[in-house]
């Protein structure tokens, strides 16, 4: 599995008899003299790390040196590559072999995801370079989400800034909501496509999903990652009208707005960390404007709750993933404190405890499962790769 960023590929090496993790490791600050790769290889239940300087390392650079690890690790053959792909748009709602004609509309869906496709695209043009051999395959964030009903994708603005220039809601975070939902549904033993639950997905970048019958029929984030819920350094939900006072009053240029409303807003903005467990420490130690943004961010959680239990009519589960939602027992507290009208009552003792894998944390009396469910985004990337791979032979 690979996810190719602008400044970092992140890659994971799975046998898939069993799903175990072989290696994994991370190129980071790629075109950067403190570029390095670190690589890690699990063998006979222990885990060997290693380091290696890639001063000022492009793609390439760290393409080859990832070989170089795994070969030294003795792992020569790839059966498939399942690359990470951020937008797929409309044009795909499932994982897709990669070709020629995939490449080129990746290529034209750029303008939908500026920061992020032209990146996960340079990585599948050289992955495909160095294992030319080696099927390779796109699996989108968006795809989970295009089961999305018209009502609910579609934003209220002239037609033709849809039939022209694409502009509705595609929502992020689909390799994620796939694998928790699907998780959780066999591990309360309700087959997929009768399971209703609301996913939140908080890390950094957070969102939450409804899915109903196991399809996503709504989602928080939209056209791009910036909208809905309090995020570490974005705004999420605001009147779209700040930005033009912004523009009138402050002087700001349109790409100034986009860099506070993307990199500075948020539980940054509100308090000056983007991280939870620093914020927490501060709200501890009396500070205001950390309390305040905590307030903000499950207030916005306890919103998309509602608004999603509404949409759905009933649900099996509410659930929690990502790093904060996986380890910040207080943010799971606070936010379903207050829903016993909705069925929804968590126990403090069971949320309090929890340390890894996936639990229940809903008390006897609650109507709706309450769920911790820890994501991996990788192992779906890996196993949607492998299907494709599979149905391919097949024919």
């Amino acid at each position: 599995m690979l996810n190719s960023g602008s400044s970092s590929i992140k890659y994971e090496l799975f046998q898939a008899n069993g799903w175990s993790v072989l290696a994994a490791g991370l190129v980071e600050k790629i075109d950067d003299q403190s570029a390095r790769l670190l690589h890690k290889e699990y063998s006979g239940g222990e885990e060997h790390r290693t380091e290696a300087p890639l001063s000022g390392a492009d793609h390439r650079r760290g393409f080859a040196a990832i070989q170089a690890a795994l070969q030294k690790g003795g792992a020569l053959e790839l059966g498939a590559i399942g690359h990470r792909v951020v937008h797929g748009g409309e044009a795909f709602s499932a994982p897709v072999l990669i070709d020629d004609a995939v490449i080129r509309i990746i290529r034209d869906l750029i303008p939908l995801a500026p920061l992020h496709n032209p990146a996960n695209l340079l990585g599948i043009e050289v992955a495909r370079e160095c294992y030319a051999d080696v099927p390779q395959v796109a699996v989108f964030d968006t795809a989970f989400h295009q089961t999305m009903p018209e009502h609910a994708s579609r934003y209220p603005l002239p037609a033709e800034l849809y039939e022209e220039h694409h502009v509705r809601r595609y929502g992020f975070h689909g390799s994620s909501h796939s694998f928790v939902s699907r998780t959780a549904a066999d591990f309360l033993y309700i087959p997929y496509n009768r399971f209703n639950c609301i996913v939140l997905h908080l890390g950094n970048g957070a969102s939450a999903c409804a899915v109903k019958n196991g399809q996503s029929v709504d989602t928080s984030m939209g056209m791009t990652p910036l909208e809905g819920l309090v995020m570490g350094s974005r705004c999420g939900d605001i009147d779209p009208a700040i930005i033009f006072y912004l523009e009138r009053n402050t002087g700001m240029g349109v790409n100034r707005i986009d860099a506070v409303l993307n990199r500075e807003s948020g539980l940054k903005g509100l308090c000056g960390t983007n991280d939870m467990r620093e914020l927490l420490a501060a709200k501890e130690q009396g500070s205001q404007k950390a309390a305040l943004a905590f307030d903000i961010y499950c207030y916005r959680l306890k919103k998309y709750i509602g608004a999603y239990l509404g949409a759905l009519g009933r649900i099996d589960a509410l659930i929690f993933t990502g790093g904060i939602g996986e380890n910040a027992a207080v943010v799971r507290k606070r936010t379903c404190q207050g829903l016993a009208g909705l069925g929804i009552v968590v126990d403090m003792k069971k949320n309090r405890s929890w340390k890894e894998g996936i639990a229940a944390i809903h008390s006897d009396d609650s109507k709706v499962k309450i769920l911790v469910v820890p994501t991996n985004e990788e192992l779906e990337i890996a196993s949607q790769t492998l299907k494709v791979i599979t149905e391919r032979k097949k024919r």
